[in-house]
C-alpha cells in the first residue's frame, strides 16, 4: 500500500470521529478535534509525520494539511451548533470528503483513467455521505426512511462538487473542499426538496449518461463533465425535466457549434483549447446564472423568498437564452471574414474581442429563438408574448457580451467574468421585461 492511500486511509478514520457529535454531543466532538489538533502541531518527524503528511508540510515540517482540514470541520461544526446546520449535514460532508478520498486512492493503484478515479471518488464520497446521514438520523432519534431520496440527492450532490473541487484545486486544498461541500449540503436542505427515490435514481442515470456522453464526444473535459452533471442534477431536483431541456439544448448545440468547421477556427487562431472540450470555467461562465435561478425558484416556491417562482423561471430561460445566442454567435460568426468592432464598425481580425459578423448576428438570433421556443412548449407560464420576451432577453445578453468584450475583456475582465454578466444581463432582462409587461396588462 503506497503512502497517499495510507493517509488517506487514516484521514478517513480521523473523519468518522465526526459521529461523536451526535453520539455524545458537540462538547466531545470538540475536545476531540482539540486532541487532533494539538497532536498535528507537536507530531514534526517521525512515521507518524510520515504517515500524515502531504509533500508540502516537509518544508516547515508541520501537518499544515491535517491542521487545516481539522480547522475546516470545526467550522462546520461551529455552524452545526452555534447555526442551524443540521447535524446531518455536518457528518456526512466530512464522511464524503475522507471516503471520496480513500477510494480515488485506492483505484489509483489500479489505474490512470481519469474518469474511472472520478467516478471512484464520486461513488465512495456519496456512499459514506449517505450512511453518515442515515447514522445520523438515527442517532439523534429521526425517522429515516421517507427522507432517504433526499439524503441520496445531497450525497450525490456534494460528492459532484467535491470531484469537481479537487479537479481543479490541489489536493492538499481539501479544507476548502470540505467548507464548500458543506455550505451547498446546507442550503439544499434549507429548500427540502420534495422528491422521491425513483425521480432521484432517474435524474442521477440521465445526468450522468448525458455528462459522460459529453466527455467522449471531446464537447466537454473532466472537469466540465462533472459541472455540467452538477448543475443537470440540481436543475432536474429542483426545477424540473423541462428546466433541464432548456439547459441541456444550450449545451449540446453549444458543444456541437464548437466543433463547426474547428480546422477554419485554428487556422485563424480562434479554436477553443483542449480540441474544443469545454472546461469548468466555460461551463459555469454560461451557466451559474441559471444556476441561480434555478436556487432562487425552488426557494421561493418554498417560501423562503417573497418573489414569484415563474420570475426566476423566465430568469433562468434569458440567460440561457443568452449563453446559446452568445455560444452560436461566436462559434459559427469567427469562421467568417471581415468581422466589425461592435462599437465603431471597424473592421478588425477574426478572433477579436468584441468583433462581430452579420452572420453570427443571425445565428445568434436564431440560438435565442430556439430556447424561446422550447420553453414556449415546455412551460405553460410561457406564452407568445413571453417566449418573444425570452428571445429578446437573449439578444441583449449577446450585445452586452460582445459591448464589454470590445470595451473591458482583457484589461479588468477574462472571458468568463464576461460571459456570466452577459447571462446576468440577459436573465435580468428578461425579469424585468416580465414585470413591465404584467404591470401594463
Amino acid at each position: 500500500m503506497t503512502a497517499p492511500v495510507r493517509r488517506a486511509g487514516v484521514f478517513a478514520i480521523l473523519c468518522t470521529l465526526s459521529l461523536a457529535v451526535p453520539l455524545f454531543g458537540p462538547r466531545v466532538g470538540a475536545a476531540l478535534a482539540g486532541v487532533v489538533l494539538l497532536g498535528a502541531y507537536v507530531v514534526t518527524d517521525g512515521p507518524v509525520f510520515d504517515l500524515l503528511a502531504y509533500p508540502g508540510d516537509y518544508e516547515d515540517s508541520r501537518l499544515y494539511g491535517l491542521i487545516t482540514f481539522v480547522l475546516a470541520g470545526v467550522a462546520l461544526g461551529l455552524m452545526a451548533t452555534a447555526a442551524s446546520m443540521p447535524v446531518a449535514v455536518f457528518v456526512g460532508t466530512i464522511l464524503l470528503v475522507g471516503y471520496g478520498n480513500f477510494g480515488e486512492q485506492l483505484l489509483r493503484l489500479r489505474t490512470d483513467d481519469s474518469v474511472v478515479r472520478v467516478a471512484g471518488f464520486c461513488l465512495a464520497a456519496t456512499a459514506a455521505a449517505v450512511v453518515g446521514q442515515v447514522l445520523t438520523h438515527w442517532l439523534l432519534g429521526t425517522a429515516v426512511a421517507s427522507i432517504l431520496p433526499t439524503l441520496v440527492f445531497l450525497a450525490a450532490s456534494g460528492a459532484l462538487l467535491a470531484a469537481l473541487l479537487r479537479d481543479v484545486l490541489l489536493r492538499s486544498d481539501d479544507p476548502i473542499v470540505v467548507l464548500s461541500v458543506g455550505l451547498l449540503l446546507w442550503l439544499l436542505a434549507e429548500l427540502e426538496p420534495a422528491t422521491g427515490a425513483t425521480e432521484v435514481g432517474l435524474a442521477l442515470a440521465i445526468t450522468v449518461g448525458f455528462g459522460y456522453a459529453s466527455y467522449a464526444l471531446e464537447t466537454a473535459s473532466v472537469a466540465g463533465m462533472l459541472t455540467g452533471v452538477l448543475l443537470g442534477l440540481l436543475t432536474i431536483v429542483l426545477g424540473g425535466y423541462g428546466w433541464f431541456v432548456v439547459l441541456l439544448s444550450f449545451f449540446a448545440i453549444g458543444g456541437l457549434s464548437t466543433k463547426f468547421r474547428y480546422d477554419r477556427k485554428q487556422a485563424l487562431g480562434v479554436a477553443e483549447d483542449n480540441n474544443g472540450a469545454r472546461g469548468s470555467g466555460n461551463v459555469l461562465g454560461n451557466a451559474a446564472v441559471a444556476l441561480v435561478a434555478v436556487l432562487g425558484y425552488a426557494a421561493s416556491d418554498a417560501g423562503l423568498l417573497p418573489r414569484e417562482p415563474e420570475l426566476f423561471l423566465f430568469a433562468f430561460a434569458g440567460s440561457i437564452a443568452t449563453a446559446m445566442s452568445d455560444t452560436l454567435s461566436s462559434e459559427i460568426g469567427s469562421v467568417f471574414d471581415q468581422p466589425r468592432l461592435i462599437t465603431t464598425l471597424e473592421p478588425v481580425d477574426p478572433g477579436t474581442d468584441g468583433g462581430v459578423t452579420w452572420q453570427g448576428e443571425l445565428v445568434g438570433i436564431a440560438g435565442a429563438s430556439v430556447v424561446a421556443g422550447i420553453a414556449y412548449g415546455l412551460f405553460p407560464p410561457v406564452d407568445f408574448v413571453g417566449a418573444a420576451i425570452i428571445a429578446t432577453a437573449g439578444v441583449v445578453g449577446m450585445t452586452v457580451d460582445s459591448l464589454l468584450g470590445a470595451t473591458l475583456e482583457g484589461s479588468l475582465l477574462g472571458n468568463q467574468g464576461v460571459n456570466f454578466l452577459a447571462t446576468l444581463s440577459g436573465a435580468l432582462a428578461c425579469a424585468i421585461l416580465v414585470l413591465s409587461v404584467a404591470m401594463l396588462g
